[in-house]
């Protein structure tokens, strides 16, 4: 096949790192790329929000595939546009795409088919947002959530009136999240452990991927605000084959079930952010792609073609697909712009990357980056993800800060907490 791969970020850094040695790809683009996926496949520009542009570079270059990493195409119905030109392509039609893209839509939609989810009230205006955190109908903390798509910043664990009504405002009056702010949504707090389980879904069923856990917050600790996620480990310690089980049972086959019940049919990568709670496990949030950084962590322990697999779901036929899966822990510290997510300077030139990747079992995957008079310099917030793996988890966070070390910028930033919470529990030893 000859694949187009959509995007320009660290997650699709890591889908084209997998693809481009497989049997079955004979040829990858990417567009826009990074200065990264340039050393892999051949980049060509692409407005990634426009269906219309990126159904064109199918055609122009006439691939066989497409193969979508981020969400904002898919939210924009690129799925529905390549249906309707007969080409295949991974991910789902605008309508399921709504799981990520509307907060509302999720949550009325995991009500209506009884997905376990924290209680919610929809608010469109401030002052009944206001009033739903005055209250004491979710007591603190609480949770605010703009309704549409915010890269990943657009929730808020408030721990008191005064950050509830803040989030409040800042997305319904301030316009911080402009358009995706205009409603929101008010949660329940829920309690317990965070972990992030990923299945390739072909409309009627699922093939689960390894389990992971990321870090949202920007400062060790879990402190700082939320990030679009400042690194990510797998597989997760807390996902046995038990609970695995029980998520495609109570949630996984639930939603398509529900979706084929309303007319859509889901072919694409379901990521569902789970808590872990004592009454079992409860969706905290649906992404339709893969997530970013966990894909970094994820993809490398994937040791068959993917490519089918992804082909397979994209047709409908996942029946007859499998795959192995590398059990060794997997590490990923993103490395950072300083201010990240808030302001950032950029156009800072690299260094280390050599030393970087020279690293045992380190893999660097670009996401911020581009290639400025022959240099590599820093173009986003999150710039790198820098993945170790070990056997076991202190030796792939051993490795995976090693590298990061290696890498040199002005204003750099890192997390060096990645990982430390998988040690006690899957190892039973302290570092």
């Amino acid at each position: 096949m000859k694949v187009l791969l959509v995007g320009s970020g660290a997650r699709e850094h890591a889908l084209a790192w997998k693809l481009c040695g497989e049997a079955t790809v004979r040829e990858l683009v990417c567009g826009p790329g990074n200065a990264g996926i340039a050393g892999l496949a051949r980049c060509v520009p692409l407005d990634v929000a426009d269906p219309a542009a990126i159904l064109a570079a199918a055609e122009r270059e006439q691939v066989d595939f497409t193969v979508v990493g981020p969400e904002l195409p898919l939210a924009n119905g690129v799925a529905d546009v390549f249906a309707a030109a007969g080409r295949p392509l991974f991910g789902p039609r605008r309508a399921a795409a709504r799981l990520e893209s509307s907060k509302v839509y999720a949550k009325q939609f995991m009500a209506r088919h009884g997905i376990p989810t924290a209680r919610f009230r929809v608010c469109d205006t401030p002052a009944a947002a206001l009033a739903a955190v005055a209250g004491d109908e979710f007591g603190f903390p609480v949770v605010v959530k703009a309704d549409g798509l915010a890269a990943g910043k657009g929730v808020t664990v408030a721990p008191d009136r005064a950050a509830a009504e803040a989030a409040v405002r800042a997305a319904m009056v301030d316009g911080r999240f402009g358009a995706a702010g205009a409603t929101v949504v008010i949660e329940e707090c829920l309690a317990g452990d965070e972990a992030s389980f990923f299945v390739l879904c072909d409309g009627r069923r699922g093939l689960a991927l390894p389990s992971a856990q990321d870090h949202k917050r920007a400062f060790d600790g879990d402190q700082g605000p939320n990030t679009g996620g400042m690194g990510a480990f797998a597989p997760s310690p807390l996902v046995s084959e038990a609970l695995a089980a029980r998520v495609m049972r109570e949630i996984v086959q639930p939603v398509l079930d529900g979706l084929r019940a309303e007319g859509e049919e889901y072919r694409g990568v379901l990521y569902v952010g789970l808590m872990l709670t004592r009454d079992g496990p409860q969706v905290i949030e649906f992404n339709v792609r893969f997530g970013d950084p966990e894909a970094q962590v994820v993809l490398p322990m994937i040791e068959t073609d993917l490519a089918p697999v992804l082909h397979a779901a994209a047709t409908g036929d996942l029946g007859g697909a499998s795959w192995r899966t590398s059990g060794n822990p997997h590490v990923g510290v993103v490395v950072a712009s300083g201010g990240y997510p808030g302001a950032y300077r950029t156009g800072h030139e690299i260094g280390g990357l050599e030393a970087a990747g020279a690293v045992p079992g380190v893999v660097v995957f670009h996401a911020g980056s581009r290639v400025l008079d022959g240099r590599i310099v820093t173009s986003g917030g999150r710039v790198l993800t820098v993945v170790a793996r070990g056997g076991t988890f202190s030796e792939a966070r051993d490795r995976a800060y090693e590298a990061a070390a290696c890498i040199s910028f002005p204003d750099k930033h890192v997390r060096t907490d990645i990982g430390r919470k998988a040690i006690p529990t899957a190892e039973v030893e302290e570092e």
